[in-house]
Protein backbone atom coordinates (compact mmCIF):
# COMPACT_ATOMS: atom_id res chain seq x y z
CA UNK A 1 0.00 0.00 0.00
CA UNK A 2 1.75 3.01 -1.21
CA UNK A 3 1.67 6.05 1.37
CA UNK A 4 2.17 9.29 0.63
CA UNK A 5 3.23 12.13 3.20
CA UNK A 6 0.81 15.03 3.00
CA UNK A 7 0.42 19.06 4.48
CA UNK A 8 -2.58 21.27 4.11
CA UNK A 9 -3.70 24.13 6.47
CA UNK A 10 -6.13 23.44 9.04
CA UNK A 11 -9.06 25.81 10.84
CA UNK A 12 -6.78 28.21 11.71
CA UNK A 13 -3.87 27.91 8.85
CA UNK A 14 -1.84 25.21 10.98
CA UNK A 15 -0.03 23.08 9.15
CA UNK A 16 -1.47 19.91 9.46
CA UNK A 17 0.23 16.71 8.63
CA UNK A 18 -1.29 13.89 6.91
CA UNK A 19 -0.79 9.96 5.91
CA UNK A 20 -2.51 9.68 2.41
CA UNK A 21 -2.97 5.80 1.73
CA UNK A 22 -3.13 4.93 -1.82
CA UNK A 23 -4.63 1.94 -3.49
CA UNK A 24 -1.94 -0.10 -5.75
CA UNK A 25 -4.27 -0.27 -8.88
CA UNK A 26 -6.79 2.04 -10.13
CA UNK A 27 -8.05 5.03 -7.55
CA UNK A 28 -12.36 4.45 -7.52
CA UNK A 29 -13.19 6.57 -4.34
CA UNK A 30 -11.30 8.52 -1.33
CA UNK A 31 -12.31 7.81 2.46
CA UNK A 32 -11.56 10.56 4.77
CA UNK A 33 -10.63 9.26 8.55
CA UNK A 34 -11.46 11.34 11.52
CA UNK A 35 -9.45 10.03 14.69
CA UNK A 36 -10.00 9.36 18.52
CA UNK A 37 -9.60 12.51 21.10
CA UNK A 38 -5.93 12.53 21.93
CA UNK A 39 -5.25 10.12 19.21
CA UNK A 40 -3.43 10.52 16.04
CA UNK A 41 -3.47 9.46 12.31
CA UNK A 42 -1.45 5.93 12.88
CA UNK A 43 -3.47 4.14 15.49
CA UNK A 44 -4.02 0.63 15.19
CA UNK A 45 -7.45 0.72 13.49
CA UNK A 46 -6.90 3.53 11.18
CA UNK A 47 -3.95 1.93 9.70
CA UNK A 48 -6.17 -1.30 9.19
CA UNK A 49 -9.02 0.51 8.03
CA UNK A 50 -7.15 2.30 5.38
CA UNK A 51 -5.08 -0.74 4.26
CA UNK A 52 -8.40 -2.78 4.04
CA UNK A 53 -10.21 -0.26 1.94
CA UNK A 54 -6.99 0.78 -0.22
CA UNK A 55 -7.04 -3.10 -1.18
CA UNK A 56 -10.64 -2.55 -2.58
CA UNK A 57 -9.21 0.93 -4.50
CA UNK A 58 -10.44 3.35 -2.03
CA UNK A 59 -7.63 5.79 -1.21
CA UNK A 60 -7.84 7.20 2.56
CA UNK A 61 -6.43 9.98 4.20
CA UNK A 62 -5.85 10.03 7.65
CA UNK A 63 -4.44 13.25 9.27
CA UNK A 64 -3.31 14.57 13.16
CA UNK A 65 -5.86 17.55 14.49
CA UNK A 66 -4.32 20.91 15.29
CA UNK A 67 -1.94 20.40 18.23
CA UNK A 68 -1.71 16.61 18.20
CA UNK A 69 1.09 14.28 16.55
CA UNK A 70 3.13 16.34 13.58
CA UNK A 71 0.22 18.93 13.61
CA UNK A 72 0.96 22.62 14.13
CA UNK A 73 -0.75 24.33 16.73
CA UNK A 74 -1.54 24.55 20.24
CA UNK A 75 -4.57 21.55 20.94
CA UNK A 76 -5.24 23.57 24.12
CA UNK A 77 -7.10 26.37 21.62
CA UNK A 78 -8.88 23.53 19.89
CA UNK A 79 -12.46 22.93 20.01
CA UNK A 80 -14.86 20.03 19.09
CA UNK A 81 -15.80 22.68 16.38
CA UNK A 82 -12.34 23.32 15.54
CA UNK A 83 -11.69 18.88 14.94
CA UNK A 84 -14.87 19.80 12.75
CA UNK A 85 -13.53 22.76 10.74
CA UNK A 86 -10.23 20.53 10.36
CA UNK A 87 -12.12 17.95 9.21
CA UNK A 88 -13.94 20.26 6.66
CA UNK A 89 -10.32 21.52 5.41
CA UNK A 90 -9.37 17.98 5.12
CA UNK A 91 -11.77 17.47 2.61
CA UNK A 92 -11.54 20.74 0.69
CA UNK A 93 -7.25 19.43 0.45
CA UNK A 94 -8.61 16.16 -1.45
CA UNK A 95 -10.93 18.16 -3.38
CA UNK A 96 -8.00 20.06 -4.69
CA UNK A 97 -6.53 17.40 -5.94
CA UNK A 98 -9.67 16.21 -7.76
CA UNK A 99 -9.62 13.35 -4.95
CA UNK A 100 -12.86 14.57 -3.07
CA UNK A 101 -13.37 12.53 0.02
CA UNK A 102 -17.23 9.90 -0.83
CA UNK A 103 -16.39 8.33 2.59
CA UNK A 104 -16.15 9.62 5.66
CA UNK A 105 -15.11 7.77 8.50
CA UNK A 106 -14.94 8.62 12.69
CA UNK A 107 -13.47 6.49 15.46
CA UNK A 108 -14.94 8.13 18.81
CA UNK A 109 -15.13 11.85 19.33
CA UNK A 110 -13.86 11.81 15.44
CA UNK A 111 -17.22 9.91 15.10
CA UNK A 112 -19.21 12.52 15.99
CA UNK A 113 -16.77 15.00 14.65
CA UNK A 114 -17.33 13.05 11.19
CA UNK A 115 -21.45 12.87 11.66
CA UNK A 116 -21.63 17.03 12.09
CA UNK A 117 -19.34 17.56 9.25
CA UNK A 118 -20.79 15.43 6.97
CA UNK A 119 -23.04 18.18 6.04
CA UNK A 120 -20.86 20.63 5.28
CA UNK A 121 -18.66 18.22 2.87
CA UNK A 122 -21.25 17.71 -0.48
CA UNK A 123 -18.98 14.99 -2.14
CA UNK A 124 -19.46 12.88 1.21
CA UNK A 125 -21.99 9.92 0.37
CA UNK A 126 -21.93 8.10 3.59
CA UNK A 127 -20.17 7.96 7.14
CA UNK A 128 -18.88 5.39 9.36
CA UNK A 129 -18.64 5.63 12.98
CA UNK A 130 -16.63 3.30 15.18
CA UNK A 131 -17.83 3.67 19.17
CA UNK A 132 -18.57 7.23 18.66
CA UNK A 133 -20.27 9.14 21.28
CA UNK A 134 -23.93 10.64 20.85
CA UNK A 135 -23.51 13.40 23.08
CA UNK A 136 -19.32 14.93 22.08
CA UNK A 137 -19.16 16.13 25.62
CA UNK A 138 -19.05 12.75 26.95
CA UNK A 139 -14.97 13.16 26.72
CA UNK A 140 -14.94 15.54 29.46
CA UNK A 141 -15.47 12.71 32.01
CA UNK A 142 -11.62 11.43 31.24
CA UNK A 143 -11.03 14.66 33.18
CA UNK A 144 -14.02 15.87 35.51
CA UNK A 145 -11.38 16.63 38.46
CA UNK A 146 -9.82 19.41 36.60
CA UNK A 147 -13.22 20.89 35.49
CA UNK A 148 -12.91 23.27 38.21
CA UNK A 149 -9.60 24.67 37.66
CA UNK A 150 -10.13 24.93 33.88
CA UNK A 151 -13.34 26.79 34.61
CA UNK A 152 -11.09 29.28 36.99
CA UNK A 153 -8.00 29.52 35.49
CA UNK A 154 -8.81 28.72 31.29
CA UNK A 155 -6.88 25.37 31.26
CA UNK A 156 -5.49 22.55 32.94
CA UNK A 157 -3.48 19.91 32.64
CA UNK A 158 -4.78 16.42 32.55
CA UNK A 159 -2.87 12.63 32.03
CA UNK A 160 -4.93 10.75 29.51
CA UNK A 161 -3.20 7.29 28.76
CA UNK A 162 -0.26 8.06 30.20
CA UNK A 163 0.14 11.47 28.14
CA UNK A 164 -0.45 14.91 29.35
CA UNK A 165 -2.07 17.83 27.49
CA UNK A 166 -3.46 20.71 28.12
CA UNK A 167 -7.25 21.67 27.98
CA UNK A 168 -8.61 24.89 27.77
CA UNK A 169 -11.99 26.17 28.45
CA UNK A 170 -13.60 26.77 25.11
CA UNK A 171 -13.17 23.18 24.57
CA UNK A 172 -14.98 22.35 27.74
CA UNK A 173 -17.37 24.98 26.62
CA UNK A 174 -17.54 23.62 22.98
CA UNK A 175 -17.70 20.05 23.42
CA UNK A 176 -20.97 19.79 26.20
CA UNK A 177 -22.59 22.28 24.21
CA UNK A 178 -25.20 20.07 22.65
CA UNK A 179 -25.77 16.57 21.29
CA UNK A 180 -25.52 15.56 17.60
CA UNK A 181 -29.25 15.45 17.34
CA UNK A 182 -29.77 17.53 14.50
CA UNK A 183 -27.02 16.28 12.49
CA UNK A 184 -27.99 13.16 12.13
CA UNK A 185 -32.04 14.16 11.36
CA UNK A 186 -30.56 16.11 8.50
CA UNK A 187 -27.30 13.12 7.86
CA UNK A 188 -29.02 12.85 4.37
CA UNK A 189 -26.52 9.57 3.89
CA UNK A 190 -25.87 6.44 4.72
CA UNK A 191 -24.85 5.57 8.02
CA UNK A 192 -22.94 2.87 9.38
CA UNK A 193 -22.39 2.54 13.26
CA UNK A 194 -19.80 0.06 15.05
CA UNK A 195 -19.68 -0.04 18.61
CA UNK A 196 -18.54 -2.76 21.40
CA UNK A 197 -20.98 -3.81 24.33
CA UNK A 198 -18.38 -3.89 26.55
CA UNK A 199 -16.86 -0.22 25.67
CA UNK A 200 -15.60 1.42 29.38
CA UNK A 201 -15.31 4.36 27.54
CA UNK A 202 -18.22 4.60 25.59
CA UNK A 203 -20.90 3.08 26.54
CA UNK A 204 -22.64 1.00 24.16
CA UNK A 205 -26.11 3.26 24.66
CA UNK A 206 -24.60 5.67 22.26
CA UNK A 207 -24.94 4.12 19.51
CA UNK A 208 -28.14 3.01 20.26
CA UNK A 209 -29.48 6.99 20.47
CA UNK A 210 -27.29 7.10 16.90
CA UNK A 211 -28.91 4.51 15.42
CA UNK A 212 -32.41 5.84 16.71
CA UNK A 213 -31.96 9.46 15.44
CA UNK A 214 -30.52 8.79 12.13
CA UNK A 215 -32.70 8.31 9.20
CA UNK A 216 -32.17 5.35 6.68
CA UNK A 217 -30.19 3.89 5.21
CA UNK A 218 -28.63 3.28 8.23
CA UNK A 219 -26.80 0.12 9.73
CA UNK A 220 -25.59 -1.71 13.27
CA UNK A 221 -22.89 -4.08 13.08
CA UNK A 222 -21.29 -5.20 16.78
CA UNK A 223 -17.93 -5.07 17.82
CA UNK A 224 -18.39 -7.68 20.03
CA UNK A 225 -15.42 -7.88 22.39
CA UNK A 226 -13.34 -5.17 21.35
CA UNK A 227 -12.31 -2.24 23.75
CA UNK A 228 -12.47 1.03 22.98
CA UNK A 229 -9.26 2.16 20.90
CA UNK A 230 -10.00 -1.62 18.96
CA UNK A 231 -6.03 -2.23 19.93
CA UNK A 232 -6.60 -6.09 19.30
CA UNK A 233 -5.42 -6.81 15.66
CA UNK A 234 -8.21 -9.04 14.66
CA UNK A 235 -11.09 -6.91 15.99
CA UNK A 236 -9.42 -3.87 13.77
CA UNK A 237 -9.26 -6.17 10.37
CA UNK A 238 -13.28 -7.39 11.32
CA UNK A 239 -13.74 -3.72 11.17
CA UNK A 240 -12.42 -2.78 8.39
CA UNK A 241 -13.97 -5.92 6.41
CA UNK A 242 -16.92 -4.59 7.31
CA UNK A 243 -16.40 -0.69 6.30
CA UNK A 244 -14.74 -1.77 3.52
CA UNK A 245 -18.29 -4.39 2.36
CA UNK A 246 -20.68 -2.09 3.59
CA UNK A 247 -19.03 0.96 1.61
CA UNK A 248 -19.05 -0.72 -1.44
CA UNK A 249 -23.05 -0.84 -1.47
CA UNK A 250 -22.73 2.99 -1.72
CA UNK A 251 -20.00 4.52 -3.23
CA UNK A 252 -19.72 4.27 -7.33
CA UNK A 253 -16.81 1.90 -7.37
CA UNK A 254 -16.77 0.89 -11.30
CA UNK A 255 -13.18 -0.24 -12.41
CA UNK A 256 -11.99 0.75 -15.69
CA UNK A 257 -11.62 -1.76 -18.22
CA UNK A 258 -8.96 -4.77 -17.38
CA UNK A 259 -5.74 -4.89 -19.05
CA UNK A 260 -5.04 -6.57 -21.78
CA UNK A 261 -4.45 -10.44 -21.98
CA UNK A 262 -6.34 -10.50 -18.40
CA UNK A 263 -10.00 -10.74 -19.01
CA UNK A 264 -11.14 -11.12 -15.58
CA UNK A 265 -8.99 -8.55 -14.46
CA UNK A 266 -6.14 -8.09 -12.09
CA UNK A 267 -6.38 -10.70 -8.86
CA UNK A 268 -4.11 -8.89 -6.32
CA UNK A 269 -2.65 -10.33 -2.81
CA UNK A 270 -1.37 -8.34 -0.36
CA UNK A 271 0.10 -9.38 2.62
CA UNK A 272 -1.51 -8.27 5.61
CA UNK A 273 0.64 -8.58 8.62
CA UNK A 274 4.27 -9.75 7.88
CA UNK A 275 4.94 -11.01 10.94
CA UNK A 276 2.24 -14.20 9.98
CA UNK A 277 0.89 -15.55 6.88
CA UNK A 278 -2.31 -13.36 6.53
CA UNK A 279 -2.84 -12.23 3.10
CA UNK A 280 -5.45 -9.71 2.22
CA UNK A 281 -7.21 -10.63 -1.76
CA UNK A 282 -9.04 -8.39 -4.07
CA UNK A 283 -10.81 -8.84 -7.02
CA UNK A 284 -11.81 -5.75 -8.44
CA UNK A 285 -13.35 -2.75 -6.62
CA UNK A 286 -15.92 -5.50 -5.02
CA UNK A 287 -14.56 -8.89 -4.31
CA UNK A 288 -12.38 -9.44 -1.12
CA UNK A 289 -10.80 -12.54 0.74
CA UNK A 290 -8.37 -13.30 3.40
CA UNK A 291 -5.68 -16.15 3.08
CA UNK A 292 -3.82 -17.82 5.81
CA UNK A 293 -2.62 -21.14 7.14
CA UNK A 294 -3.80 -22.93 9.70
CA UNK A 295 -2.32 -22.19 13.61
CA UNK A 296 -1.01 -25.80 13.46
CA UNK A 297 1.45 -24.26 10.10
CA UNK A 298 2.02 -21.24 11.78
CA UNK A 299 -0.93 -19.09 10.46
CA UNK A 300 -3.65 -17.51 12.65
CA UNK A 301 -6.16 -18.99 10.90
CA UNK A 302 -8.17 -16.44 9.85
CA UNK A 303 -8.53 -17.49 5.55
CA UNK A 304 -8.74 -19.98 3.60
CA UNK A 305 -5.49 -21.77 2.81
CA UNK A 306 -4.08 -21.35 -0.26
CA UNK A 307 -4.68 -25.12 -1.14
CA UNK A 308 -8.44 -24.50 0.36
CA UNK A 309 -8.86 -21.53 -2.44
CA UNK A 310 -7.37 -23.97 -5.30
CA UNK A 311 -9.96 -26.34 -4.46
CA UNK A 312 -13.03 -23.87 -4.11
CA UNK A 313 -11.88 -22.74 -7.68
CA UNK A 314 -12.04 -26.25 -8.77
CA UNK A 315 -15.32 -27.00 -7.15
CA UNK A 316 -17.38 -23.72 -8.08
CA UNK A 317 -15.79 -24.07 -12.02
CA UNK A 318 -17.35 -27.85 -12.07
CA UNK A 319 -20.85 -26.61 -10.42
CA UNK A 320 -21.19 -24.09 -12.48
CA UNK A 321 -20.06 -25.75 -15.72
CA UNK A 322 -22.63 -28.87 -14.95
CA UNK A 323 -25.70 -26.25 -14.10
CA UNK A 324 -25.03 -24.71 -17.78
CA UNK A 325 -25.28 -28.10 -19.25
CA UNK A 326 -28.57 -29.02 -17.41
CA UNK A 327 -30.14 -25.81 -17.98
CA UNK A 328 -28.64 -25.50 -21.75
CA UNK A 329 -30.82 -29.28 -21.90
CA UNK A 330 -33.77 -28.64 -19.35
CA UNK A 331 -32.93 -31.04 -17.53
CA UNK A 332 -34.60 -31.22 -14.01
CA UNK A 333 -31.38 -30.55 -11.90
CA UNK A 334 -32.50 -28.85 -8.64
CA UNK A 335 -28.98 -28.75 -6.61
CA UNK A 336 -25.76 -28.99 -6.96
CA UNK A 337 -22.79 -29.83 -4.61
CA UNK A 338 -19.33 -30.47 -4.88
CA UNK A 339 -16.76 -31.66 -2.00
CA UNK A 340 -13.38 -31.12 -2.79
CA UNK A 341 -10.26 -32.45 -0.88
CA UNK A 342 -6.25 -31.99 -1.39
CA UNK A 343 -3.41 -34.10 -0.87
CA UNK A 344 0.11 -35.10 -1.60
CA UNK A 345 0.63 -38.95 -2.80
CA UNK A 346 3.06 -40.78 -4.14
CA UNK A 347 3.92 -40.45 -7.54
CA UNK A 348 4.02 -44.30 -8.73
CA UNK A 349 2.26 -43.93 -12.10
CA UNK A 350 4.81 -40.90 -12.71
CA UNK A 351 7.54 -41.80 -15.55
CA UNK A 352 9.91 -39.25 -14.77
CA UNK A 353 9.76 -38.98 -11.06
CA UNK A 354 11.89 -40.12 -8.32
CA UNK A 355 10.12 -42.61 -5.44
CA UNK A 356 10.23 -39.64 -2.86
CA UNK A 357 8.07 -37.15 -5.45
CA UNK A 358 4.68 -36.45 -4.79
CA UNK A 359 1.87 -35.49 -6.84
CA UNK A 360 -1.35 -33.33 -6.12
CA UNK A 361 -4.28 -35.11 -5.71
CA UNK A 362 -7.83 -33.66 -5.65
CA UNK A 363 -10.58 -35.62 -4.58
CA UNK A 364 -14.29 -34.46 -6.14
CA UNK A 365 -17.83 -35.28 -4.72
CA UNK A 366 -20.36 -34.42 -6.40
CA UNK A 367 -24.02 -34.51 -5.60
CA UNK A 368 -26.78 -33.95 -7.64
CA UNK A 369 -30.42 -33.28 -6.31
CA UNK A 370 -33.49 -33.51 -8.58
CA UNK A 371 -34.81 -36.23 -10.48
CA UNK A 372 -32.57 -37.19 -13.18
CA UNK A 373 -32.47 -40.32 -14.88
CA UNK A 374 -29.18 -42.18 -14.90
CA UNK A 375 -27.90 -41.37 -18.66
CA UNK A 376 -28.47 -37.72 -17.22
CA UNK A 377 -26.39 -38.17 -14.23
CA UNK A 378 -23.85 -39.98 -16.08
CA UNK A 379 -23.62 -36.96 -18.63
CA UNK A 380 -23.26 -34.61 -16.12
CA UNK A 381 -20.39 -36.33 -14.45
CA UNK A 382 -18.44 -36.30 -18.06
CA UNK A 383 -19.26 -32.77 -18.49
CA UNK A 384 -17.46 -32.34 -14.94
CA UNK A 385 -14.33 -33.28 -16.69
CA UNK A 386 -14.73 -30.18 -19.23
CA UNK A 387 -14.94 -27.61 -15.79
CA UNK A 388 -12.07 -24.36 -17.44
CA UNK A 389 -10.43 -25.10 -14.28
CA UNK A 390 -10.69 -29.19 -13.85
CA UNK A 391 -8.59 -28.73 -17.47
CA UNK A 392 -6.13 -26.24 -16.41
CA UNK A 393 -5.12 -28.44 -13.32
CA UNK A 394 -4.61 -31.46 -15.29
CA UNK A 395 -2.94 -30.18 -18.15
CA UNK A 396 -0.81 -27.55 -16.00
CA UNK A 397 -0.02 -24.11 -16.80
CA UNK A 398 2.84 -21.83 -17.80
CA UNK A 399 3.49 -19.25 -14.85
CA UNK A 400 5.12 -16.10 -15.88
CA UNK A 401 6.53 -13.90 -13.24
CA UNK A 402 8.10 -10.64 -13.38
CA UNK A 403 9.21 -8.15 -10.52
CA UNK A 404 8.35 -4.38 -10.17
CA UNK A 405 10.23 -1.76 -9.13
CA UNK A 406 11.22 -1.58 -5.41
CA UNK A 407 8.56 0.38 -3.11
CA UNK A 408 9.30 1.75 0.50
CA UNK A 409 8.90 -0.63 3.37
CA UNK A 410 6.23 -0.32 5.76
CA UNK A 411 5.77 -0.34 9.57
CA UNK A 412 4.51 -3.46 10.85
CA UNK A 413 1.18 -3.25 12.94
Amino acid sequence: MPTEKMIFSGHAGDRLAARLDLPEGPHLATALFAHCFTCGKDILAARRIARRLAAMGIAVLRFDVTGLGHSGGEFENATFTSNVEDLVAAAGALADRDMPPALLIGHSLGGAAAIRAARSIPSAKAVAVLGAPYDPGHVARNFAGALERIDAEGWAEVTLAGRKFRIGRDFIEDVCGDAITADLGHLKRALLVMHAPEDEVVGIENATRIFIAAKHPKSFVTLDKADHLISDGADAEYAAGVIAAWASRYLDLRPPAPPPGAPEGVTRVSEADPRGFLQDISAGAVHHALADEPKAYGGTNRGMSPYQFLAAGLGACTSMTIRMYARRKGWPLAHVRVDVTHDKVHAQDCIHCTEDDKLDRFTRVITLDGPLDAEQRGRLIEIADRCPVHRTLSRGAKIETRLTGATPALTAD
